[in-house]
This record gives structure tokens, sequence and C-alpha cells, in this order.
């Protein structure tokens, strides 16, 4: 077992997802929030009831992030940008979706200002028109802030700049945490591995997941570098995300996806937890 780990990697609930993605931790309710994008489900685990629940959206969804008012979330769906009302199952629209045809939303995070940031890909994943935006509550519409993006993934803040990735390009980017400039980013290799999701400790560890890799990718930022660390491995084919939670905010759970493999194994799909040695830098909220 890796240092990093402290227990095993067991899944949690019965549920496979087709694609997995982007896990939230709600520290105020302690439950999981993820996605099961090609399935249009919202995901809930509460770990201490070991409660599952899902929803059924009505349209393509990348993520459900957090506000500052309790249970009610914000969706960054194929028809728009929406606040989700978790218990009466109810969207209301903030903005239309902005990316070009034949693309849909999703990599997305709350930025530290509580603005909303989030990118687009292409639905056959084989162009680069996929982009970056951003959007906070008032504005008519998401700001581009990128474009000839591959396929957008990672984003963490950290030393007042933004950490993401282009899965496509299998490389990691950083730049101005308040505005991403394209002309002024810093350009790290993933080497052979294509990063994914990915999560931030309190003390700077990007952990990723390498999707097609069976592992997560650890590395450390350091004054403006990102320094590659170690792989660890997973018993799941195509991780896709992770995220920190639990009490301590010491719980990593990681999402996974089925889709495209000819013999999945039992567990692809899942959502793996394992206890760690670190502590996670927890989530952002969005400003109402």
């Amino acid at each position: 077992m890796p240092a990093f780990f402290r227990s095993d990697l067991v899944p949690v609930t019965d549920y496979r997802a087709t694609l997995g993605e982007t896990p939230v931790w709600c520290a105020r309710t302690q439950s999981l929030l993820w996605m099961d994008i090609d399935n249009q489900r919202l995901l809930r685990y509460w770990p201490d009831s070991q409660i599952f629940e899902h929803r059924e959206l009505p349209s393509v969804t990348s993520a459900a992030l957090l506000t500052d008012e309790q249970d009610v979330f914000l969706l960054v769906a194929q028809d728009g940008i929406f606040l989700y009302e978790f218990y009466a199952e109810t969207r209301i629209p903030l903005c239309d979706y902005p990316g070009a045809a034949g693309t849909r939303p999703n990599e997305a995070a709350i930025a530290p200002d509580g603005s909303l940031w989030f990118g687009s890909m292409d639905l056959q994943e084989k162009e680069r028109i996929g982009a970056w935006y951003r959007f906070e509550k008032g504005d008519e519409n998401a700001q581009l802030m990128m474009d000839n993006v591959g396929t957008p993934n990672t984003l963490a803040w950290y030393e007042n700049k933004v950490w993401f990735a282009d899965s496509m390009q299998k490389r990691f980017y950083s730049g101005n945490a308040r505005l991403i400039n394209p002309l002024k980013l810093s350009c790290f290799s993933s080497g052979d591995k294509t990063p994914d999701g990915s999560t931030l400790s309190e003390d700077g560890l990007l952990i990723t997941a390498c999707f097609g890799d069976a592992c997560l990718l650890r590395q450390q930022i350091n004054q403006g570098e990102l320094l590659t660390l170690d792989t660890l491995d997973l018993p799941v084919t195509q991780p896709s995300c992770c995220t920190f939670g639990g009490a301590e905010m010491n719980q990593l759970f990681i999402t996974s996806a089925r889709k495209g493999l000819e013999n999945p194994g039992e567990i692809e799909g899942a959502l793996l937890h394992v206890e760690t040695t670190t502590r996670g830098a927890g989530q952002h909220q969005f400003k109402l």
C-alpha cells in the first residue's frame, strides 16, 4: 500500500457510472455530489448514513457545484447554466451555454472569488474547438477566456495562480488566478499520462486522475513550478476525477468511467474511496 494511502481502495455504493465525473464535497451536509454525464444524472452520497440518491436531469450536465445557499447547486449543462434546488428538483436559468456547436461542457469549478469557471470540448473528442469561460452572478453571458482548447480539465487555485490541463495535449498550465490570459501561461508536461480531473491538498499537492492510465499522478506545486512525485495505481482503467472530503478532509473520493471499455470489470465506473495521509484544500462556493 503506498504511503499516501492509509486504507484500502474500496468502491462506494453499487452504482456504476458510464462517465462518472466532477466529484464535489459539501462540508455543510457532509455529502458528496458527482455526475454520470452520459446518463444525465446527478449523484449524491452521505458517507455517515450510507444514503445514496440520484436525480435525473433534462440535459447533458458536467458539474453540480456548491453555492453559498445550502442544497442549492450550480449546474453546468449543455442547455445553460442553472441554479438547481436539490429537493424541489427545479432548475433556475442564469445564462445560456456559450460553447460552439458540436461541443458540451466539461471541467467546471468555483474560483476563490466565487465565480464559475468551466470548459467546453468537442463531442467527438477530436478537434480543438473547446474553450475556457468565466461567469459570475449578474453577468448576462459567460466570458470567453481562452479558445483553441482540446479537452479542458483540472481547475485548482494555488500560489495566486490557476492550474488547469488540456487532456488532448497532455499538458498542464498555470496562469492568472483572476482571468486566463492565453499569452501569459506557463506550460508543464504530464509525460505519457492523460490528465483528467484533479484535486488539491492544503500544502499544494496536485493529485490528478489519469484517464486510461489506471492511476493517480501526484505533483507538487512549488513557487510556480509543477514537480512530479509519483503515480499511484488504481483498480479502475479510466479514473476521471478526485476530491478530498470527510469530516477531517483526509478522505479521497475518485470517480471513474465504463464508457468505451469492451469488457469492463465489475468496478469500472465506480466511485472509489480511500483514506489518505494529507488533507484537502476544500471547495469554494458560487456567490449568489
